[in-house]
């Protein structure tokens, strides 16, 4: 039996209220189902994401948040649903258009998942020979160009992975990630394990880079000041399903674990929920 609270009704796309109005939809999802043997961790879960926004994905231990980042990307198959990104649907495509669907978006793992034997810039350069065929020389130019992008010091383009702190890995990981000029930026815990200030410089390169480039952007994160700071919208993963809104509906919004997560001791201390009793 499932004592969980209902979910009050939401708008589409899993939303708190109506965010579509006139927005292009680079992520559209309806109907997934993922589960794992018995385990079912989403089910019948929609959401939407709009072009140029950063969306923090946050939820419970074992609410399948990388999961979902996963498979958004392609990296795990549902079990039913329909995932349209970039107004494609991967399950229909080809090999080859997947192929070239996939050029359109970057990922950042967890503590960069760069390759440890390369350098810096021959990680960079991996995405560019695989799909950009590039000469040599232009590929070098490109990586020293990421690498200068993401606020690291050009000498850190001949390092292995082992020579740079958990910040430079990042933000190196970050440079892979561009590498192809992405239009959506996927990141899994991008300040997990970097110190308050290391995080706070990290939002601010995402916030920079956002607008620049103008990327849209999904991050899986439990950073509240993060959320606080630098994400348009945030989508939470409550039983089973995304309950999206903007920090001012979350904090509103009444459901036990969004309660506990936003105005318990870290929320406070992140100066959310003022003026709660």
């Amino acid at each position: 039996m499932n004592d969980a609270p209902a979910l009050p009704r939401l708008a589409e796309g899993g939303q708190i209220s109506d965010q579509s109005h006139g927005r292009e939809r680079v992520i559209s999802i309806r109907g997934l189902r993922n589960q794992f043997g018995t385990n079912v961790l989403h089910d019948n879960l929609d959401f939407d994401i709009f072009r140029g926004e950063i969306v923090g994905l946050v939820g419970g231990s074992g609410s399948g948040k990388s999961v979902l980042l996963r498979t958004i990307i392609g990296l795990n198959p549902s079990r039913a649903g329909r995932i349209e990104v970039l107004g494609q649907d991967a399950a229909r495509l080809s090999p080859e258009e997947r192929e070239r669907l996939q050029t359109r978006w970057g990922v950042l793992f967890q503590d960069g998942a760069l390759f440890s034997s390369l350098t810096v810039s021959e990680n960079i350069g991996l995405p560019l020979r695989e799909h950009a065929r590039l000469p040599d020389a232009a590929v070098d130019d490109i990586a020293a160009l990421k690498v200068a992008l993401v606020g690291l010091p050009l000498g850190a383009c001949v390092k292995k992975p082992s020579e740079l702190s958990g910040g430079m890995r990042k933000r190196a990981g970050l440079a892979r990630a561009l590498a192809l000029d992405p239009e959506l930026l996927f990141l899994d815990e991008p300040t997990a394990g970097l110190d308050p200030i290391g995080a706070a410089n990290f939002d601010e390169l995402l916030r920079s880079l956002q607008r620049s480039l103008g990327l849209t952007v999904l991050m899986v994160t439990h950073d509240l000041d993060s959320l606080n700071a630098i994400c348009d919208r945030i989508a939470v993963l409550l039983d089973k399903r995304i309950v999206a809104g903007t920090m001012e509906e979350l904090l509103v919004y009444d459901h036990p674990w969004i309660r506990e997560y936003f105005h318990g001791p870290r929320g406070r201390a992140a100066g959310l929920g003022k003026g709660e009793g």
